[in-house]
């Protein structure tokens, strides 16, 4: 049996699955899982980075332990957060989280110098203030030294793979999140750098595409671990893996990755980067083999992941959906405001944006959770409403792949809400992604459409019609 592990970290937690083909299925187990979340730190929300890599290297323990060794590994986590590294590679500062506050204003900054109209057409990012070219900006105003200290710069996925195995390699699904790279060159954008005032000296390190080998482990991390691995390049960028693993009939389907992060969009074989898309907050990202990934950031998971932390977690998902399920409250919020990226309470800011557009306030806590959900599957059906005008065709479909597959309630919604049959499945869509990505670097599969086709018939796929 020829195993392979993708070890997918998203801001809430962590897995190491296991996966091999057997009698024309697609095989997984889970061998390990971690938590994982931001904390404060020297007046900033970082994530610890040491402690991710412990927990990689004790995930590739457990596969010894298992009796199942891999072939290869290959590491997904979110995008755009990055380790800054001097002359000999060691970390400049911490690794901040994305939610941070520290890119306030530099938005505006830039715009100074780079009208957003043609940030967009170059790079087809939508502007978020977590994007990394105003991480970037951040970090060098508060530390000007870094200015000349920093010689590189890895994403988190590509400095986890650093520490395993001492290659750096950039990874381009990951790199064109940045709103630092050319949408159509597939390389850094020099224009964006200089109007960012970015050191050249950090974007020296390579783009590489998924399915790169970037070869075995370092001694000392293979002494730990007690066996040698094949480190493989996926769509580092957990949405460019889930996406990997949307088993589509057709060409018109929406593809939703549904985690912390709603990602609704679609495939397109070029960049979609006109002044409408622009206006409709689309964002352009890459695939694998240079698809592109075009889709709009919702807040997905996380809103309900909040307000399920603010009840001391007594509610399982499930039982919060059942909950929304039996409510009758018919307001909802718009799950792609900003106000609701990082709020000191999800729960007031909930109920202030109900109260500022004049909803009853709701009774009970299924009435809250329904708003939410509500307001989840009303942005579904606008954003592909949106959609289907910016590309040129309707859809037929949405296939949901991820966590958020199995909130049942969402689920119908979305399929009463947008009119279109809704194809929820498989749970551990980016997992799976990763996989794709070794299988078909392995020779194991011919290509990404050989291993959608597998997947029918190796995860159950619920769907539920409008």
């Amino acid at each position: 049996m020829h195993y392979h592990l993708a070890i997918d970290i998203g801001a809430s937690g962590g897995r190491h699955i296991l996966g091999w083909l057997e009698d024309g299925c697609i095989r997984t187990r889970e061998v390990y899982r971690f938590e994982n979340g931001a904390g404060m730190k020297d007046g900033h929300l970082c994530w610890n980075i040491d402690g991710l890599f412990h927990h990689v290297v004790e995930g590739l323990k457990a596969c010894r332990k298992d009796g199942c060794l891999p072939e290869t590994v290959g590491i997904d986590t979110w995008a755009v957060d990055f380790a800054l590294l001097d002359k000999d590679d060691h970390r400049l500062g911490d690794v901040v989280a994305y939610r941070d506050e520290r890119t306030n204003g530099m938005d505006a900054l830039l715009e100074q110098r780079l009208p957003f109209s043609r940030h967009y057409g170059l790079t087809g990012i939508a502007k978020q203030p977590f994007n990394t070219v105003y991480q970037l900006m951040a970090v060098f105003r508060e530390h000007p030294e870094y200015k000349e200290q920093a010689q590189d710069f890895l994403l988190v996925p590509e400095y986890l793979n650093y520490l395993l195995t001492g290659k750096k390699l950039h990874e381009w699904t990951n790199v064109s999140t940045t709103a630092l790279a050319d949408a159509a060159a597939h390389t850094w954008s020099p224009e964006v750098l200089a109007a960012a005032e970015l050191p050249e000296q950090i974007f020296r390190t390579p783009i590489a595409l998924p399915g790169t080998l970037l070869g075995g482990l370092l001694p000392e991390v293979r002494e730990q671990v007690g066996f040698d691995v094949t480190v493989v390049l996926p769509a580092t960028h957990d949405t460019g893996s889930a996406y990997m693993s949307v088993p589509a009939k057709d060409d018109h389907s929406a593809f939703l990755s549904s985690g912390t992060w709603s990602l609704l969009g679609t495939e397109l074989t070029t960049p979609c980067t006109s002044d409408a898309s622009c206006l409709a907050g689309f964002t352009n990202e890459g695939g694998w083999a240079y698809t592109t990934r075009y889709l709009k950031n919702i807040m997905g998971m996380w809103m309900l992941q909040c307000l399920r932390h603010e009840e001391g977690d007594r509610y399982s998902y499930a039982e919060m959906a059942a909950m929304a399920a039996e409510s009758t409250y018919e307001a909802y919020v718009d799950a792609a405001d900003n106000r609701f990226l990082a709020p000191g309470s999800m729960k007031r800011e909930v109920l202030a944006a109900l109260e500022e557009q004049g909803a009853p306030k709701p009774e009970t806590l299924g009435d809250l959770y329904r708003a939410v959900t509500l307001g989840l599957a009303a942005c579904y059906r606008d954003s592909i409403a949106e959609m289907a005008k910016l590309v040129g065709h309707s859809f037929t479909a949405v296939n949901i792949v991820g966590g958020g597959s199995q909130n049942v309630t969402l689920n119908q919604l979305t399929a009463q809400l947008t009119g279109l049959p809704v194809l929820a499945g498989p749970t551990e869509g980016t997992a799976l992604g990763n996989l794709a990505a070794q299988m078909i670097a392995a020779g194991e599969l011919p290509s990404l459409e050989a291993f959608r086709k597998l997947l029918p018939d190796s995860f159950p796929i619920q769907v539920y019609e409008p």
